[in-house]
Order: C-alpha cells, then sequence, then structure tokens
C-alpha cells in the first residue's frame, strides 16, 4: 500500500455562520491521483481551501507529509511543497506567460534564471506555454488559461498539486489534451489531489476517489471499484459513468 502523504481526520470547516465541511476524513496517497467527486455544493472546494489555510479548519486535523498543518498560515503551507490551483486559475491577464511563470519560480528572479531543463519538461507537456511564451496571459483562450495554470504550478517541484476542476469549460479536445497532461504527471511520480465534475475524465485518470455529499466524504474507493458499479454510481452521483 502507498503511503499517505495527506489526511484529514475528522476537518470542519466554518465560513461566518455557516458550517460547511462537517467532519471530513480524506486519504490522499503519494504518487497516485485521487479525486474528489460530488454533486455542486458538497464542500469539495472548500475542503481543498482548507487544506491551504485559506479558510481554517475550526476542528479536526490535516496532517501533510507527517506534520500537522491546519493552524498554518497559506504561505508555510505552500512552501512545504503543496501547489494549488483554483477553479478561476489565477491568471494575471496583464502579464506575459513567461511573467505568470517567473512569479511562481521561486529561485529565480528573472528568466533566465528559470531551470531550463524543468521549462523543457514543462513545454512538452504544455506546448502553448512555450509557443505563447511572450504573448499576454489575458489573450490566452480558456484551455491555454488552464494550461498555464497548470503549468505555473509545477514550474518547481512540488509535493503535492492541488487542482480544483481543471476540464470546466473546456472543449472536449482539449479535455483529452488535459488529460495527456495529468497522465505525464503521473508518470513522474507526481501526487495529484483533483476536484472534478467530468466523469470521463475521472475515469481516465484516477487512483483512488472520494465522493462527497453535504460537507462529508460518504464514499471512498479505488477509481477502478466506482467505475464498474453502476449502481454504486447512481446512488452516490446520480449517474453512470
Amino acid at each position: 500500500m502507498s503511503q499517505a502523504l495527506l489526511t484529514l481526520s475528522g476537518v470542519h470547516t466554518h465560513i461566518g455562520s455557516y458550517h460547511i465541511l462537517h467532519g471530513v476524513d480524506l486519504t490522499v496517497k503519494r504518487g497516485e491521483l485521487t479525486l474528489l467527486l460530488g454533486r455542486n455544493g458538497a464542500g469539495k472546494t472548500t475542503t481543498l481551501r482548507t487544506i491551504m489555510g485559506l479558510w481554517q479548519a475550526s476542528n479536526g486535523t490535516i496532517t501533510f507529509d507527517g506534520k500537522p498543518i491546519q493552524a498554518w498560515p497559506t504561505p508555510e503551507i505552500a512552501k512545504e511543497g503543496i501547489a494549488y490551483v483554483p477553479e478561476n486559475m489565477g491568471i494575471f491577464a496583464d502579464l506575459t506567460v513567461c511573467e505568470n511563470m517567473l512569479l511562481a519560480a521561486k529561485q529565480a528572479s528573472r528568466a533566465s534564471q528559470m531551470d531550463t531543463t524543468r521549462l523543457e519538461w514543462i513545454f512538452g507537456i504544455f506546448p502553448a506555454v512555450k509557443k505563447f511564451w511572450n504573448a499576454p496571459a489575458g489573450k490566452l483562450s480558456g484551455g491555454q488559461k488552464q494550461m498555464l495554470a497548470v503549468a505555473r504550478a509545477i514550474v518547481e517541484p512540488r509535493e503535492l498539486l492541488i487542482v480544483d476542476e481543471p476540464s470546466k469549460g473546456l472543449a472536449p479536445a482539449i479535455i483529452n489534451n488535459m488529460i495527456d497532461a495529468f497522465l505525464q504527471l503521473k508518470a513522474t511520480g507526481t501526487t495529484i489531489l483533483l476536484v472534478e465534475q467530468n466523469i470521463h475524465f475521472a475515469k481516465r485518470l484516477g487512483d483512488h476517489v472520494a465522493v462527497m455529499d453535504n460537507g462529508k466524504v460518504i464514499h471512498a474507493s479505488t477509481m477502478q471499484v466506482l467505475a464498474e458499479d453502476a449502481a454504486l454510481q447512481q446512488k452516490l452521483l446520480g449517474l453512470a459513468l
């Protein structure tokens, strides 16, 4: 069995007077891709934001690589090697693709200081990043912006990559390109936690899956177990893969 890199145990989150997470239990295994599925409003994005410290857990523990991080500020969590790509991608539209990448390259203050070997590897996964290197990021298509957001998150080696709905709003051909990119990332041993609504995307990529409803995880298994059980899919998600 793979070692757990990230573990949430009994995590509750309140936002103002609203109790959003009701005791989330979640395990992300090192070197694998874990999918977080569930209907809109189930608490998936809140779970990601709580892991990153953007919203503080009101109870429970979040353990990353053996360290309890639930009370840490977001910059300290990021320094531990966790990269987060939010649903809105967080692209700086007025900066070039190069400048967006440089912002995430903490070891470089200018483009010439960036790790060229790693950049070439990223260009191989996301050719659009190379093609539009000197173009304003705001001019990119939706799919190209999503590729830039993920590329920026991995411009330096990360222990864990967290991505919120990478296929949202993308055309089928771009979704297939994104699937190929994540498969390549998986092949390098990168640990990934994805929130996703596209079931084709999920089925192609997932090693493990956790399904959320009403602010808690109601099912956890391998992706294969869920993909092969139509009755379970209907019960948990109201659909068939």
